[in-house]
């Protein structure tokens, strides 16, 4: 089987990974306040991505769409955001994923909820400190205090997106569309 063909029935996480990592490397360029940027609501949704993935065909898809959804943004972002904040959320998103895909998968068989959700808040505390120091430290930007209020957004978010997780657990065939 080709790499085009193995890949072909991710196309909507992929592609979905993809949109949400250049929109939160646009947005977290935007400052809200001392504590907070754009991009904080709007990156929590590739957990959910990974997550649905992960539980439609399991941790080596999962693996395959954060890869190529990385390497898609990482191209576009390069071109659409300074290399700082490319490098920054390159680097924290490939450790960020690969510890919500281990962490959901070693608890997949728990309450529906619980490797989503936990997954998410370990990740992202892991992703918060690799972007911020790697896309502000030395800069104008309190990356601490940006980073303190990323990370409670984040946490938030994690919450937030069980509702959309849980209502698509019976939809996941049309998520990724493959034989299990």
């Amino acid at each position: 089987m080709s790499l085009v063909q193995d890949l072909r029935p991710l196309w909507r996480p992929i592609l979905a990974m993809a949109a949400v990592i250049v929109l939160s490397n646009l947005l977290v360029q935007f400052v809200i306040n001392d504590w907070l940027t754009w991009g904080a609501f709007t990156y929590p949704l590739i957990f959910l991505v990974t997550d649905l993935t992960n539980r439609a065909v399991g941790p080596a898809a999962a693996r395959k769409v954060a890869a190529v959804g990385f390497v898609i943004a990482v191209v576009v972002s390069l071109a659409l955001a300074p290399w700082r904040i490319a490098l920054a959320s390159g680097t924290a998103f490939l450790a960020a994923q690969a510890l919500d895909i281990a962490v959901f998968n070693r608890l997949r068989q728990a309450s529906w909820w619980k490797a989503p959700l936990i997954g998410s808040l370990l990740a992202s505390v892991i992703d918060t400190a690799i972007f911020f120091y790697i896309a502000f430290a030395g800069s104008e930007f309190d990356w601490l205090m940006l980073g303190a209020g990323d990370l409670a957004v984040k946490w938030l978010m994690a919450l937030v997106l069980l509702a959309p997780y849980r209502a698509m657990l019976p939809h996941l065939q049309a998520w990724v569309p493959v034989a299990r």
